[in-house]
């Protein structure tokens, strides 16, 4: 057994640790595969199992839907910096949500900041085209009619 192989023996039995598998699950999952040692498996078949043994570790423990929280930042972040007319690339993106939430590293926010920064940064993509619909109207109203308009009428 080479060291990627006992690698991949050792991470296969610490998902099934994390997922709390007890002797039973475990030795359905190696029969379901035609063996009956995890070390009978191909590194090709334990690839397989501990990446959908760290799926379920991952809706387990909640980091798939931070994955998901983390994306949305980009995005919204994206969109403002999009409507604004600035330069926007993953790095930049990331330097703006880590000096927003005041975290030194883009994966340690947590999702509540998380939250608040897609929260914060869509309103202030509605916010500057609600402003900018308004002023083209003005203007539209300025230049057809030749009269002030009133921005409290809607």
């Amino acid at each position: 057994m080479d060291e990627i192989h006992r690698g991949l023996v050792k991470k296969y039995h610490t998902l099934c640790t994390v997922l709390g598998l007890d002797a039973d699950a475990k030795r359905a999952i190696l029969s379901s595969w035609g063996v009956e040692s995890s070390r009978d498996l191909t590194q090709h078949q334990l690839i397989d199992i501990c990446a959908k043994l760290s799926e379920q570790v991952d809706h387990k423990q909640g980091t798939a839907r931070l994955d998901k929280l983390r994306k949305q930042v980009i995005a919204a972040i994206g969109s403002w910096l999009r409507e604004t007319g600035q330069t926007k690339n993953i790095s930049i993106i990331k330097g703006i949500a880590m000096r927003a939430s005041g975290y030194a590293e883009f994966n340690k926010i947590p999702r509540e900041r998380l939250r608040n920064l897609i929260a914060t940064f869509n309103n202030k993509v509605k916010d500057a085209r609600a402003v900018d619909e308004l002023t083209d109207a003005m203007l539209m109203q300025h230049y057809t009619a030749g009269r002030e308009f009133d921005p409290t009428l809607n």
